[in-house]
């Protein structure tokens, strides 16, 4: 089994409007060329495709499960319920109102993701889902990588590269910050 020819990990998410965040988690599964499996599956609005997906998940093979979910957040925890597979909750500030009411341009929850957050981390004991950081649908995915790596020892590998990476690229920006000084670095860099 291959993990760049079968998707071994699910994304999802309670609204078409999550995917502005979720993206991240599938933007780095690509980098690593990881596949996965993208789908919206609403906790309120359609609770029978949430227990058709876990089945669907447990069938296809998955080994992770990524959720995303705003206000309540009721999704990642709710997948978790279904099925054996581990899950990583994203708590989304950003939702989109989809009643007639509401205009068109995307609006934060009502307590700037916290609601999310709480929703997604404070699961009841015996149903464990794993929660990164706000918006942070990246870390989910580098979560999900880490979860197959011990699997499949060349994403093992791959990681330890990223790690290098990321390590190298800090050291770079901190020398140039030394010689350009802070003011000019910010400047540069930020605007």
């Amino acid at each position: 089994m291959s993990y760049r020819k079968k998707p071994l990990i699910g994304i999802i998410m309670g609204s078409s409007s999550d995917s502005k965040i979720m993206q991240g988690a599938a933007k780095l599964l690509n980098e690593f060329k990881v596949k996965h499996e993208d789908q919206i599956v609403s906790a309120h609005r359609t609770p029978s495709r949430l227990t058709d997906y876990a089945i669907h998940a447990e069938k296809s093979g998955f080994r992770v499960i990524i959720a995303g979910a705003g206000g309540s957040a009721h999704l990642p925890g709710m997948i978790a319920s279904h099925t054996i597979i581990p899950v990583i909750g994203v708590p989304i500030m950003v939702y989109n109102d989809k009643s007639e009411n509401a205009s068109n341009s995307f609006k934060s929850s009502a307590f700037g993701g916290l609601d999310s957050l709480l929703s997604i981390s404070e699961m009841p004991t015996g149903s464990t889902v794993v929660t990164v950081g706000v918006n942070k649908s990246t870390n989910a995915g580098l979560y999900a990588i880490k979860i197959l790596s011990n699997e499949f020892s060349d994403l093992k590998k791959k990681l330890k590269t990223h790690k290098i990476n990321q390590h190298k690229s800090v050291i770079t920006e901190s020398e140039k910050m030394k010689r350009m000084g802070l003011t000019k670095f910010a400047k540069k860099k930020f605007g």
